[in-house]
């Protein structure tokens, strides 16, 4: 695990208290959970945030060398503080770990939001052992142990604390990764319950096919064809709702999987 940008990025004129949030996956430029980074950033938060680059390094668009470096110094224009920090989630010791250094460096976390993803497509019956194990490691492990360490340390006034999962309605060809997001579904549904003692809010977000860079022509214009805002998802979409959620004006959603995928499903 390594702490890659820990540095102050609040200028002398904007030294108020701003609340801190960790968001996982933020490893590439064109990602959701960097999108989401920013636009916390634009709307107060410090952020801490985590990559795993040999994860890009074996899928096909490959590494973003430069995204960490250049979502920080964006952030750092809106007021934020940054903690990037690259760490294999399929660790169950590195928890802690993550938490320990957002604190040192931002402050207690008031927001967890959980955007990082093992997938890789395969379908009932070429999924292998291997994968299914390190999609569910991944994807449902490691959220569930984020999400305990969270409520573990959790010190915040009743009702300002926030959970915010990105899950996937995926099935057909896509087993491992359907199935392991459909558990992290149950996980933030339970602690939306299980959490109320603490008034920490927690939702499942699901955007739907976004257009990161993973898609082909042909899955672009099926999604086209078949999304009634006759347009693909874009970061954007998502990181505008997960900033509500996070938000004061977000605080009575509750327990709740919000489809927001212009009418997809």
């Amino acid at each position: 695990m390594a702490l890659v940008d820990g540095t102050d990025h609040v200028d002398g004129t904007n030294q108020q208290h701003r609340p801190v949030a960790l968001v996982t996956g933020a490893g590439r430029s064109a990602g959701i959970a960097a999108s989401v980074v920013l636009t916390l950033a634009q709307t107060g938060w410090d952020v801490g945030f985590t990559y795993w680059t040999p994860y890009d390094e074996r899928m096909p668009w490959g590494t973003d060398p430069e995204a960490v470096t250049q979502l920080s110094n964006q952030a750092a224009k809106h007021g934020a503080k940054t903690a990037a920090i690259e760490v294999d989630l399929i660790d169950p010791h590195a928890t802690a770990g993550i938490f320990e250094i957002v604190e040192r460096e931002l402050g207690a976390v008031s927001a967890l939001v959980l955007s990082h993803c093992e997938s890789v497509n395969s379908g009932l019956l070429d999924t292998s052992i291997e994968s299914f194990d390190r999609h569910f490691a991944v994807n449902t492990r490691a959220s569930w142990l984020l999400i305990r360490e969270y409520a573990q340390r959790f010190q915040g006034a009743h009702g300002t604390g926030r959970i915010v999962s990105l899950t996937s309605d995926a099935t057909v060809g896509n087993l491992p990764y359907g199935a392991s997001k459909g558990a992290l579904d149950r996980i933030t549904l339970a602690a939306a319950r299980e959490l109320a003692h603490l008034g920490v809010t927690a939702n499942a977000v699901d955007p739907g096919p976004t257009d990161t860079g993973w898609m082909t022509a042909e899955m672009e214009a099926a999604v086209l064809r078949a999304t009634p805002l006759g347009r693909l998802g874009r970061p954007q979409d998502c990181a505008n709702l997960v900033a509500f959620l996070c938000s004061p004006d977000g605080g009575w959603i509750n327990g709740q999987l919000l489809q927001s995928d212009g009418g997809i499903s």
